[in-house]
């Protein structure tokens, strides 16, 4: 899936592109940058089973190492411990599932891209 957006922060920009890609695929966004002592969970959102913490890591086209690749056990337990403390505020009868959306950035057509991983931990 690709659309075109203007690139203000390729990070950010490519948390709004997953953002957009949830909503259009029957998600609803609960919160960017949900943040605590733990560090920051990139999106929260839900969808008819499940409240789904999602990982975005966005790359150029070309980088020699995915988003996904770059996650590692220590980031796995932020984000899980991120998610608790999220849940203990904010309660949800719905499991929670943790996905990482890959995001791909071409700059010479500067077009976004996404491999999005469902229960990639």
């Amino acid at each position: 899936m690709y659309i075109e957006k203007k690139v203000n922060g390729l990070g950010k920009s490519g948390e709004d592109y997953t953002a957009d890609y949830l909503r259009n695929n029957g998600y609803i966004v609960i919160k960017q940058n949900f943040s605590n002592r733990f560090g920051e969970i990139d999106i929260i959102a839900e969808n008819d089973e499940y409240i789904v913490f999602v990982e975005v890591k966005t790359r150029r086209l070309g980088a020699m190492v995915t988003g996904s690749e770059s996650i590692d056990r220590y980031k796995i337990n932020r984000i899980r411990n991120l998610a608790n403390d999220f849940l203990s505020k904010f309660s949800s009868v719905k499991p929670p599932r943790f996905d990482v959306a890959d995001v791909i950035y071409d700059d010479t057509n500067n077009k976004f891209s996404v491999n999005y991983i469902e229960s990639a931990f």
